[in-house]
């Protein structure tokens, strides 16, 4: 008795590890860049904290997001965040104690901190209200947006790209062996 062949096309069991590798580390890279990007489309910015003075609320490491409202809208306790002085560049966030509407000011606090911040923060230094605050994102996500995080996050899609890539020569020399 003779077996008939086996019509069904086994892939290579190469081509299904790349597929799997590519599409995983695709899938990471992904998942990094969405809580950084997409928010920015819907008017968001993201910053990393990166000092303790809002703990326990927020947490030294967390990413949060700011969204731009009319700073006489700002309540007391609402947080928001506001250019260091100086042109230092740093982005602080602190919690507003009171709106100065008439002069223009908000005197804001730290959570973390035990007296009120010595300077008013002028309106022309305001940003925005934190709206959303995520623990320890922000000290793994912040590490994409700097110069050799974007390289490496550039690199990563590449090496996917061509894991896929192999994946497919490989199912195509599996497919044209089986015709021989």
């Amino acid at each position: 008795m003779r077996r008939k062949k086996d019509k069904k096309r086994k892939t290579p069991a190469a081509a299904l590890f790349l597929e799997a590798a590519g599409g995983i580390l695709l899938a990471a890279v992904l998942l990094c860049c969405i809580p950084l990007t997409l928010p920015r489309l819907a008017g968001y910015e993201v910053y990393e904290v990166i000092s303790g003075s809002m703990e326990p609320e927020i947490p030294t490491g967390s990413l949060v997001y700011v969204k731009w409202t009319e700073p006489e809208q700002i309540e007391a306790g609402d947080v928001i965040a506001f250019y260091g002085e100086k042109d230092t560049g740093a982005v602080i966030t602190h919690r507003v104690v009171q709106n100065q509407v008439v002069s223009g000011q908000f005197i804001t606090k730290g959570d973390a901190n035990e007296k009120e911040d010595l300077a008013p923060v002028e309106y022309d230094r305001y940003m925005g209200k934190v709206t959303l605050a995520l623990p320890r994102l922000g000290a793994l996500l912040g590490r994409v947006v700097t110069v050799s995080g974007r390289i490496g996050a550039g690199c990563a899609v590449g090496a996917a790209a061509l894991m896929l890539l192999a994946a497919g020569r490989l199912r195509e020399t599996g497919k044209e062996e089986k015709r021989k």
